[in-house]
């Protein structure tokens, strides 16, 4: 009796295994489909659309810390060396970031404007590192509640030392050089440490300082009168001659084209994204809980999230 019994289950149990490997099978191959979709679709696309058809005008955005320029670079390389584009517009949302990143930008782009004209249009943020890059361009153009300025430098060295002892944690350091562990977060920092750091912050502000009077016009005297961190809105900056007008991102690009000596309406343009970026932004945040989602469907998962990204 128990032998039939076992014999039934395992005649229940080979369709069951049937269907969960065809269900496994055919979410690989339609996983599989979908990025060789993606493949052979994003060749030589650009990141957005095409407003109108005439002479055109590169459109590159710079979002969110400024760390890893690169991508912004060969951007900017891009529509340098194309002559079909007449003229850049530069479009910033970022609170700032790195120096030697916001500084790169800031020559890529005066490069830029050197052979053809460069607008930079401040978004909703365009402060520190982020107006630093603004300054290679020939026209800044900023809303009136734009959030910008910034001009200053700034460090941060945290010191963990009691809470490594509370822990019972000590540390030796053996070292070369008396600044080689500069800015050590297992002890407090020395005067003399201090007193360094103070010197290459100063020599930073004074590049950034002189990088404003360069592109504005404007004396080292009075932009050092402003340059003490303070943010300003878009309308302060144009009081302080920080910008040359206010308005959107449509003003920035009538500039362009007016500085370009483009007749009609130009045609935007975007830098092209590589496959694996494509495939890469899908992979993270949206992309990720899309695809999930898709997968769960096919699956027949009753798990409400299980793929989640968070801060």
């Amino acid at each position: 009796m128990q032998e039939l019994r076992t014999r039934k289950e395992r005649r229940y149990a080979h369709p069951l295994l049937v269907a969960l490997a065809t269900i496994g099978g055919f979410t690989i191959l339609i996983t599989l489909a979908f990025f060789l979709l993606i493949l052979w679709t994003t060749k030589g696309v650009v990141t957005g659309p095409s407003l109108y058809h005439g002479e055109k005008i590169g459109v590159v955005d710079i979002k969110g810390l400024i760390t890893e320029p690169e991508a912004s670079l060969d951007a900017l390389r891009e529509f340098r060396y194309n002559r079909e584009v007449k003229a850049v517009v530069i479009r910033i949302d970022s609170p700032g970031g790195a120096v030697g990143a916001s500084q790169e930008l800031y020559e890529e782009i005066s490069r830029l404007d050197h052979e053809k004209p460069v607008v930079a249009s401040l978004g909703t943020v365009a402060a520190s590192g982020g107006y630093y890059a603004s300054l290679g361009a020939r026209h800044i153009v900023a809303n009136p509640g734009t959030v910008t300025a910034s001009i200053g430098v700034i460090i941060k060295v945290p010191n963990i030392e009691n809470l490594l002892e509370k822990l019972g944690i000590r540390t030796t350091v053996v070292k070369s050089g008396v600044f080689k562990d500069l800015g050590s977060i297992t002890r407090d920092m020395a005067e003399d440490e201090r007193a360094l750091l103070q010197e290459i912050m100063q020599d930073i502000q004074n590049q950034f300082v002189t990088a404003v009077s360069k592109s504005r016009n404007i004396s080292e005297e009075q932009v050092s009168t402003i340059a003490d961190g303070r943010i300003m809105t878009g309308r302060q900056a144009l009081d302080a001659k920080l910008i040359d007008q206010l308005g959107n991102f449509s003003v920035a690009v009538d500039k362009a084209a007016s500085l370009a000596k483009i007749q009609g309406r130009p045609e935007l343009v975007y830098p092209k994204k590589d496959r694996l970026s494509i495939i890469r932004a899908l992979l993270q945040e949206e992309g990720v809980a899309i695809l999930g989602n898709a997968l769960r469907r096919l699956l027949g998962s009753s798990t409400e999230n299980p793929i989640s990204y968070g801060i």
